[in-house]
């Protein structure tokens, strides 16, 4: 009877703790820490990035247009468009700095106001490269196909989503 009540008690453990796995969400970012050493990678571990790409997000219509490398970077631009009217911009590059990727933005409004201050940009220092994944801080692109990608981005880590955004993007 005792060996009956242990083997009942380890089957119903068992059975919340793979419960409790299965509802967490896998992320698709990481984060760069103090710890991080972001690896030797250069632009053409991303060069897949390049070209005109369209999707939804928002209630809206995406865009991000990344040139070919150039000059040490690739530049990108993006915007939002929602009830026919742009929402805001980003525009931004993606540099090779000491034998590693540095991604940089800045953010405007529609009316090309700039929400960081002059002298900022937002900086996403490289974490890991994979063959379909580049992960910068808290930001990744996904290769799905050469058509497809997709783009996961926190935006708000307070919220019950961890703030994790998923854009997928279909090249134009």
């Amino acid at each position: 009877m005792k060996n009956s009540f242990r083997l009942l008690f380890s089957l119903l453990f068992l059975l919340v703790f793979l419960s409790i796995s299965a509802q967490e969400k896998k992320s698709n970012v990481l984060k760069y820490t103090k710890t991080t050493v972001s690896p030797k990678a250069s632009l053409q571990d991303v060069t897949w990035i390049s070209g005109y790409w369209r999707g939804e997000a928002f209630g809206g219509i995406t865009e991000e247009i990344w040139s070919d490398p150039l000059g040490n970077s690739m530049m990108f631009s993006f915007k939002l468009v929602a009830d026919g009217k742009v929402q805001f911009y980003e525009v931004g590059g993606i540099t090779e700095q000491n034998n590693t990727l540095l991604l940089q933005l800045k953010h405007f409004h529609g009316d090309f106001k700039g929400w960081e201050e002059k002298e900022e940009t937002v900086d996403f220092k490289l974490v890991k490269v994979e063959k379909n994944r580049v992960y910068f801080d808290e930001l990744t692109f996904e290769k799905i196909s050469d058509t497809e990608m997709n783009v996961y981005v926190v935006i708000n880590d307070k919220d019950e989503s961890g703030g994790e955004v998923k854009f997928n993007y279909i090249k134009q």
